[in-house]
C-alpha cells in the first residue's frame, strides 16, 4: 500500500477483502491472494520502483477503521496517517511513481489477472502534490462510504417486490447482523429454519395456522434477502456460502409446498397432486434458465431483433418493472403465495401458482425460442458439455447415442430437441392415459432411452439444443406424476413428491456445479443414479410389475435411496470443494 493513499475505508475494504479474486487493487493499493503471491514476487522483482515507496501486498491486510470492528473509526474517514508522513517529506517523494499500480500493471501482463473494482463515488487516489491531496480530502469528506456501502449491498437487478417491499430495510438488517458478527451462512440457515416451521405451521391445516405460516414465509424471504446483502456488505464470500444460499431457497419453497398440502389433507382436501405438479414446473422454468444461459454464455452471436426489442422495452422504466413481474420470480411468488395462504385455502393456492408460473413460463420459453431463432450463434465446445452434463444421461442413454452416432450424423440442426420432444410427450401421455399396470407405459419408456440417446448423439451446439435439458426433466418428473395418479392409492402421491425432490436436488446440484467452474457431478454418481431414463424406466417396470399399494413402497424406497447418494456427494464435494467463492445472485425466477 502507498503511503500517500488518499481515500475512502470503503475502497480499501473492496479491494484487499475480497476473497473471490487472486489479486485485486485500486489506485495506491495492492492485494494478492495466495495463489497469486509467486507471480506477485515475481511482479516486484522485476519492477524497478523503490521497494521504500510502498508497502507490498503481503501487509496490505491490515486495514484501518474497519466498520465491522468495536470502536471502528468513522466510515468516510481517509486513511491519513501514513499519507501526513509523507507530506511532511521531501517534495520528490510525492512524485515517487505508485509501486502498488506498477505492480498490478505488471501482473496483468504477465497472465494474473487483477481485480479492479468499480469505486463509483468512492475516492482511492495517490497525490502527486499538496495541492492534490487537499483536493482528494475535499473529495472524501463530500462522500459517505457507509451509505455508498448499503446501497452496493443491495443486487442491481431484482424483482419489483424484492426493491420497494424488502431491501429499503433489509439491508440495515444486513448491516446489523455484520455489527454483531453474523455471517452470511448463519443468515441463510435461519431463513431455512423459519421456513420449515413455516411449513409445519401450515401443516397444521387450522386458518390459525395458515395466517402463522404466511407471516413466517414473508419473515423467511426477508431473511433469504438479508443474507446476500449481507455478504456483499461485509464482502464474506465463500463456497459454502454460495451453496446454501442456492439450494436452501428450493428446499425452503418445495417444502413448503409439501406442508400445504399435509394441511389441506388434514381438512379433506387432497392437493398432492397439485403440489407435485407446481414443484414439477417450477423446477422446468429454472432449467429452461439454466440451459439457454449455460448455451449461450460465451456463444459468439449477432444481435437478434428480440434481443433489440427487449434492450428497446427496457429502456422505458415502468415496462422494466412490469416485464420484471410477470416472470413471477421468487419475491412476487412468495408474497402471492404468503397472502393467499392466510387468506384463502391450500387448493387456491396451488391453481394461482400453477397458472401464474404456466404464463411466466411460456411468456420467457417464447422469448428465448425468437432470440434463438432469429440469430445465427457459434456455440462453444464447453456449452456442448454444460447441455450434455445438464442433460443426465445415464448408462443406457450413452449406449444408443454410441450406437446412434453415425445415424444422426445427417440429421437437421433441429433434430436433437425434436426427438427428445417425442420421446417424451410420448412416455407422458401413456403415463397419463394408460390404466395402472398398462404394459403401454413400458413401452413408451423403452422408446424414450432410444430416443434420449439419439437426442444426445452429437454435440449440442444447435440454435435449439437447449430445450433438450429441460424436456428430459418434464418428461421424467410428469411420468412419475402421472404414474402416481394413475396408482389411485393413498400414499402414492407424497412418495412421488419425495422422488421427484431428490432427484430435483440432483439437478440443481449439477447446475451450480457447472456455474462454479468445476464441472457436473463425477460420472459414478450420474450411473448410480441411473441418468434420467434409467430411473423413469425403472419405475415404469414397477408401476407395471407391483401392485398399488407396492408401487407406493417402492417409490418411498427410492425416493430414500437417491437422496442419501445425492445428498452425501453433494455435502461433501462443496464442504472440500475448490469452487469459486462467489456468492450467486441468481435468476429473478
Amino acid at each position: 500500500m502507498d503511503a500517500r493513499f488518499v481515500g475512502h475505508v470503503h475502497s480499501l475494504r473492496l479491494a484487499l477483502t475480497d476473497p473471490r479474486f487472486p489479486a485485486s487493487a485500486v489506485p495506491g493499493a495492492l492485494t494478492a491472494q495466495p495463489e497469486a503471491r509467486a507471480a506477485l514476487a515475481k511482479a516486484f522483482a522485476a519492477t524497478t520502483a523503490p521497494a521504500p515507496a510502498a508497502e507490498t501486498a503481503a501487509g496490505a491486510s491490515d486495514l484501518p477503521g474497519d466498520a465491522d470492528a468495536p470502536g471502528a473509526a468513522p466510515q468516510s474517514a481517509e486513511v491519513t496517517p501514513a499519507a501526513e508522513a509523507a507530506a511532511a517529506g521531501p517534495r520528490t517523494a510525492l512524485r515517487a511513481p505508485d509501486l502498488p499500480g506498477l505492480l498490478a500493471d505488471t501482473l496483468d501482463s504477465a497472465g494474473t489477472l487483477v481485480h479492479r473494482p468499480e469505486l463509483g463515488s468512492l475516492v482511492a487516489t495517490v497525490p502527486a502534490d499538496p495541492q492534490a491531496r487537499n483536493e482528494a480530502r475535499q473529495a472524501v469528506a463530500a462522500v459517505d462510504d457507509e451509505e455508498v456501502r448499503l446501497r452496493s449491498a443491495v443486487k442491481a437487478r431484482d424483482g419489483f417486490f424484492t426493491t420497494f417491499c424488502i431491501s429499503p430495510y433489509s439491508r440495515y438488517i444486513a448491516r446489523w447482523c455484520a455489527r454483531r458478527g453474523l455471517t452470511p451462512n448463519q443468515v441463510t440457515t435461519a431463513s431455512l429454519i423459519t421456513a420449515l416451521i413455516a411449513a409445519g405451521a401450515a401443516a397444521t391445516g387450522t386458518r390459525g395456522g395458515y395466517i402463522a405460516a404466511g407471516l413466517l414465509l414473508l419473515f423467511s424471504f426477508v431473511l433469504d434477502c438479508t443474507d446476500g446483502q449481507l455478504a456483499r456488505y461485509s464482502l464474506q464470500y465463500s463456497t459454502m456460502g454460495a451453496w446454501l444460499d442456492a439450494t436452501f431457497d428450493r428446499a425452503k419453497e418445495y417444502a413448503y409446498y409439501a406442508g400445504l398440502a399435509l394441511g389441506a389433507a388434514r381438512s379433506g382436501d387432497d392437493v398432492w397432486a397439485l403440489a407435485l405438479g407446481a414443484m414439477v414446473l417450477q423446477t422446468c422454468r429454472h432449467v429452461v434458465d439454466f440451459s439457454f444461459n449455460e448455451a449461450n454464455h460465451d456463444a459468439e452471436s449477432n444481435t437478434s431483433p428480440t434481443a433489440a426489442l427487449s434492450d428497446k422495452l427496457d429502456s422505458v422504466g415502468w415496462t422494466v418493472w412490469v416485464r420484471r413481474m410477470i416472470v413471477l420470480p421468487i419475491g412476487e411468488r412468495w408474497a402471492m403465495i404468503a397472502v393467499l395462504t392466510a387468506v384463502t385455502t391450500p387448493r387456491i393456492v396451488f391453481y394461482a401458482l400453477l397458472i401464474g408460473c404456466a404464463f411466466a413460463a411460456c411468456y420467457t420459453t417464447a422469448g428465448r425460442l425468437l432470440r434463438s431463432l432469429t440469430r445465427k450463434a457459434r456455440r462453444t465446445d464447453r456449452a456442448a458439455q454444460a447441455l450434455a452434463d445438464l442433460a443426465d444421461s445415464g448408462p443406457l442413454a450413452e449406449a444408443v447415442a454410441r450406437a446412434g452416432r453415425r445415424f444422426v450424423a445427417g440429421l437437421p440442426a433441429m433434430a436433437p430437441p425434436a426427438i427428445a420432444f417425442l420421446g417424451g410427450a410420448g412416455l407422458v401421455a401413456a403415463a397419463l392415459f394408460s390404466e395402472y399396470g398398462s404394459i403401454w407405459p413400458v413401452v413408451a419408456a423403452v422408446t424414450y432411452v432410444i430416443t434420449s440417446g439419439l437426442a444426445v448423439a452429437r454435440p449440442l451446439k444447435g440454435a435449439l439444443d437447449w430445450l433438450v435439458p429441460p424436456v428430459f426433466r418434464a418428461a421424467e418428473y410428469g411420468a412419475i406424476l402421472a404414474l402416481a395418479v394413475a396408482a389411485d392409492v393413498n400414499g402414492a402421491l407424497p412418495a412421488a413428491y419425495g422422488l421427484v425432490a431428490a432427484v430435483a436436488y440432483h439437478h440443481y446440484d449439477t447446475v451450480y456445479r457447472i456455474r462454479g467452474g468445476t464441472g457436473a457431478p463425477p460420472h459414478w454418481l450420474v450411473r448410480a443414479t441411473g441418468g434420467h431414463e434409467g430411473r423413469i424406466l425403472l419405475v415404469v417396470l414397477l408401476a407395471a410389475l407391483v401392485t398399488d399399494t407396492d408401487f407406493t413402497l417402492a417409490l418411498a424406497a427410492l425416493a430414500v435411496a437417491v437422496a442419501l447418494v445425492v445428498l452425501v456427494e453433494s455435502i461433501r464435494f462443496w464442504v472440500s470443494s475448490a469452487a469459486p467463492a462467489v456468492h450467486d445472485e441468481g435468476e429473478p425466477a
